[in-house]
């Protein structure tokens, strides 16, 4: 099985997936390897990214919240919404701080900032406008928090209390999640590895930022982003090329030739 992260890992800087992926892709159906995808974004906007494979694949989204396979759900792990209502009210004053309510098919924000709403495009294809939060109509598996210059730096100082009862994880640059105590990629990781009665060593994991950890510790096989966060590198055992110049590409040609 091969593991990828998508933004910062699969993903180049223009938010696509190579030609070259699609190409090693066919090789590793060729062989009986396992594709699979996890990220932070939502389902739909997985998706749109891998189009043409995701027939053939697993998807593990909303850091590990969804799994769906064949436009099939096979896990689920939602929050209350009394969790998600009680963290907007917290985050009231906070005008800096964007926030997404992330449900499996559809995201809902409040937000009333143009610039953020082309992020909204990007990250969550199938999104919806609200004023408030009693609007959202299905179950939230996430809230994704947002800001301009560092979620690690502003967001996170502010939330991590939130850790006694939800995961809070910095997920990239820019944003800061938090969902269920048990839900992380590394836990859907973990029931894929079942699903298929497949054993860590026989996979393979790339990951950049600090929502990976969980997944990577799974492996021996544990591979770093040229671009990753630190913690990141100091936990993986191996280091490839950066999203940009085909660190995963890179790494998939070399064992794809034994």
């Amino acid at each position: 099985m091969v593991v990828t992260d998508m933004d910062g890992t699969l993903l180049n800087e223009k938010h696509e997936v190579s030609t070259e992926f699609f190409e090693l892709f066919q090789k590793m159906q060729q062989r009986g390897i396992r594709f699979v995808a996890a990220s932070g974004r939502q389902y739909p906007s997985m998706v749109s990214k891998l189009e043409p494979i995701k027939g053939q694949m697993s998807f593990i989204s909303e850091n590990g919240a969804l799994i769906v396979e064949n436009d099939t759900v096979i896990h689920s792990q939602g929050i209350e919404m009394n969790q998600v209502t009680d963290l907007l009210e917290y985050l009231g004053d906070e005008s800096a701080i964007e926030s997404i309510i992330c449900c499996a098919e559809k995201a809902y924000s409040t937000s009333k900032n143009q610039d953020f709403h082309q992020l909204l495009h990007e990250y969550y294809s199938s999104h919806v406008l609200i004023d408030h939060p009693g609007q959202v109509r299905h179950e939230p598996l996430k809230i994704a928090l947002y800001h301009p210059i560092s979620g690690e730096q502003h967001i996170y100082p502010s939330v991590q209390h939130y850790s006694k009862h939800l995961q809070v994880k910095i997920s990239g640059d820019y944003w800061v999640d938090l969902s269920h105590k048990d839900a992380n990629k590394g836990v859907a990781l973990t029931r894929l590895l079942e699903q298929y009665q497949i054993k860590p060593d026989e996979i393979i994991v790339f990951g950049d930022y600090l929502n990976d950890l969980e997944m990577l510790q799974l492996t021996p096989n544990s591979v770093a982003m040229g671009n990753a966060h630190e913690q990141v590198k100091k936990l993986a055992k191996y280091q490839t090329d950066s999203h940009q110049n085909l660190g995963v590409e890179k790494i998939l040609s070399q064992l794809l030739t034994f």
